[in-house]
């Protein structure tokens, strides 16, 4: 097995620098938030966050057996030493990727912090001086997470009325591109197991989609989650329905596992058709893209490997024309994190924000004014993410059972 350990040890003035710590804090927001500290011994600390859920600070825990002492400012080469050395507990995919994404995050937040540069720039160039947001919304009440399983509201909240409501409110709070979710209760009946959507729940999407457009109008953005619920004859069957309302695009309509399936659903409707939250490292989107099997890709940087690995991603899709939207249900850490990748990536487009009804959310970090102002976040000009922690915060909101930094 090839030895990803530090060979390079020569460096300039102030950049002979070590990890002493990496710890872990969950914070409970909508979903289960896992922050991520970086300590060294130039007393310069980073942030980073990894995906949602469970068993990543058992995994962060464990890379400390090989990165301590590392230096910090061999970001890619760290990864690769994750990867490598934790290949046998299944580390070339799935959660071990998904904890070194946030340890990515926070080493970028160090390196910068290092060299008095922002993330954007040590990621090769800036594009664009604020990112566009769109706002990931809820018909009636919040998606709701019960002990970790999604919770479904009562029927009235995903009734069109509802939808449209919330779609003008959230576009009176600046945002000039939404998304809801389309997959509802109705696709249960009368088969929760065979992803055959029935004409009564595809009319009933449609009837949603209507309602939206006729309250918000065309010039807003508007996309649709479906979370990887239909056979393949249901998603055509739903995307032709939709073709009319002229949608930013139809999101997971299809399982992520056949590309074939993916592919065959893209190419059958003019709705663009947009994937990728759950796919880890390039190679597995790699084919995705070079097939024309999404017309917006959508890795998620705390999932797919870092922010490296997502411009990696970025470059596939450029040389297909193929826009990027990442995917993003983060804390403020991880958003910001994606705020440098949008503006270091010239097929980017928009960035998702999916903690509407988290009050607190702007309280996470230490500042005066919201990250988002009439639907942009301003790109920071400070070292590293140009953010800072506030650990009072991330205090009142551990996840019960766990202790925090």
């Amino acid at each position: 097995m090839r030895d990803f350990s530090n060979h390079a040890t020569n460096r300039g003035e102030g950049r002979d620098v070590q990890i002493t710590d990496i710890t872990t804090a969950v914070v409970e927001g909508n979903f289960e938030w896992n922050l991520i500290k970086i300590e060294t011994d130039a007393g310069v600390t980073g942030i980073g966050e990894s995906y949602r859920g469970g068993g990543i600070p058992e995994l962060v825990e464990y890379t400390k057996r090989f990165l301590i002492g590392e230096n910090p400012l061999d970001v890619e080469r760290l990864v690769r030493y994750i990867f490598q050395e934790m290949s046998g507990h299944g580390g070339t995919t799935g959660k071990v990727v998904t904890a070194a994404s946030g340890i990515e995050v926070a080493l970028w937040d160090v390196a910068g912090k290092l060299l008095d540069l922002p993330v954007y720039q040590l990621l090769g160039s800036k594009y664009r001086d604020k990112v566009r947001i769109y706002c990931d919304c809820h018909a009636g009440e919040a998606y709701a997470v019960e002990d970790g399983a999604t919770a479904y509201a009562k029927a009235d909240a995903y009734s069109p009325e509802a939808y449209a409501n919330e779609a003008r409110r959230v576009v009176d709070m600046g945002f000039s591109a939404l998304k809801f979710d389309l997959d509802l209760p109705e696709d249960n009946d009368p088969d929760p197991y065979n992803g055959r959507l029935t004409n009564a729940a595809i009319r009933e999407k449609r009837e949603i989609v209507e309602a939206v457009r006729e309250e918000i109008g065309y010039d807003i953005d508007l996309a649709f989650d479906c979370h990887w619920d239909y056979s393949v004859e249901s998603a055509k069957r739903l995307a032709y329905e939709l073709e009319e309302y002229d949608l930013m695009w139809l999101e997971d309509l299809v399982p992520p596992e056949n590309m074939d399936a993916q592919i065959e659903v893209t190419r059958a409707t003019r709705t663009p058709v947009a994937t990728g939250e759950n796919r880890f490292r390039v190679f597995e989107l790699t084919d995705l893209i070079y097939e024309h099997g999404v017309d917006v890709v959508t890795p998620d940087p705390t999932t797919v490997g870092g922010l490296a690995e997502t411009m990696r991603v970025a470059d596939r899709a450029e040389e297909n024309y193929i826009p990027m939207s990442p995917h993003n249900v983060c804390s403020p850490v991880g958003t910001m994190a994606c705020v440098h990748l949008g503006a270091a990536v010239p097929n980017f487009d928009v960035l998702e924000y999916h903690a509407l009804e988290v009050k607190w959310w702007d309280d996470l970090l230490v500042r005066d004014e919201p990250l988002i102002q009439d639907g942009y976040i301003e790109v920071p000009e400070a070292p590293g993410l140009g953010i800072e922690l506030d650990e009072n915060v991330v205090e009142d909101h551990l996840l019960d059972g766990t202790t925090g930094f």
